[in-house]
């Protein structure tokens, strides 16, 4: 396997990806041109999650794709400390996530020959914040804030196949359910994960609904799977539901699964990515294999 990082901007040196190569070997499958996944890990644009990055990229790998992990634009370089943050970056606000996203998307194709990468074969896959932005990338890659962003064509920008792990899509009803939800510690994430995201703790309900992708659902949204659970107390499991009916509504292919009981952040929902006890969930580690032949039965 050959590992690179690449840079994504000459003038800005916060968002880079790093590329996992399945070697061209000579014994099987010589310069056969396989399907890529750019994964964008969770963080509420406060940081990007090692616990959704390379374990998951391994994870893709092993079943025969190229890999790409998505270090967008964040309010820091590393989770912070809650209880004395310090000044953040300023330039992690929208839209800029989404234009390293549309980035990362470009150069892996503009490489795609030196890869041997299908350039007609390239997932997408976010969790949280990170489902945010590919779900954001999905509804809006034909948008001229991109094109003329990138000076490219729209097709070129377009994402294949989203896979979206507890993605948050929707900023109002996000404000909504945290305002009535008892839990103090909902709120504060989110007043923190909006200042990262906007500058503010506080955003007006336009740029909420500005930047909240199940409203810039169209029948151009690439086919889409979803996992979210029921429980989930930081992201509610109802924007997986509202996703699934703006998927359907334009008539998009999508598979959604919503398990029953899980915390937030199960990542893999195994020891390969957990932190704590009940980031270990056998009863939604299935979603992993689920999304994989959904991927491999769309690609």
């Amino acid at each position: 396997m050959h590992v690179e990082n690449i840079q994504l901007w000459d003038e800005n040196n916060n968002a880079h990806i790093t590329a996992y190569i399945l070697d061209n070997s000579q014994e099987f499958k010589m310069n056969l041109y396989r399907p890529a996944v750019i994964v964008c890990p969770g963080g509420g644009y406060l940081w990007t999650s090692d616990r959704e990055a390379e374990p998951v990229a391994m994870r893709y790998a092993a079943q025969g794709y190229h890999v790409f992990v998505l270090r967008y634009t964040t309010h820091y370089t590393s989770k912070p400390d809650f209880q004395n943050l310090p000044p953040g970056n300023e330039h992690s606000m929208h839209p800029q996530p989404l234009f390293d996203l549309a980035k990362a998307i470009l150069t892996v194709r503009q490489r795609a020959s030196e890869w041997f990468i299908d350039i007609d074969k390239i997932a997408v896959c976010g969790f949280s914040a990170g489902g945010h932005l590919a779900a954001s990338l999905g509804a809006r890659w034909q948008d001229e804030l991109l094109t003329e962003k990138l000076q490219v064509d729209k097709d070129l920008l377009k994402p294949n196949a989203l896979i979206l792990g507890y993605p948050l899509v929707d900023y109002i009803l996000m404000k909504e359910e945290s305002e009535a939800d008892p839990s103090e510690v909902a709120r504060g994430v989110m007043a923190h994960a909006n200042k990262a995201a906007f500058g503010t703790t506080d955003p007006t309900a336009e740029e909420l609904k500005k930047h909240s992708p199940v409203n810039f659902v169209t029948s151009n949204m690439p086919p889409t799977y979803i996992w979210h659970t029921s429980d989930d107390q930081l992201v509610y499991a109802v924007n997986a539901l509202q996703l699934a009916s703006a998927l359907a509504k334009h008539k998009v292919p999508y598979e959604l699964h919503v398990f029953e009981n899980g915390v937030h952040g199960l990542s893999l929902s195994d020891e390969t990515t957990a932190a704590e006890p009940e980031h270990v969930n056998p009863y939604c580690e299935i979603w992993v294999d689920l999304a994989m032949k959904w991927l491999s039965k769309r690609f």
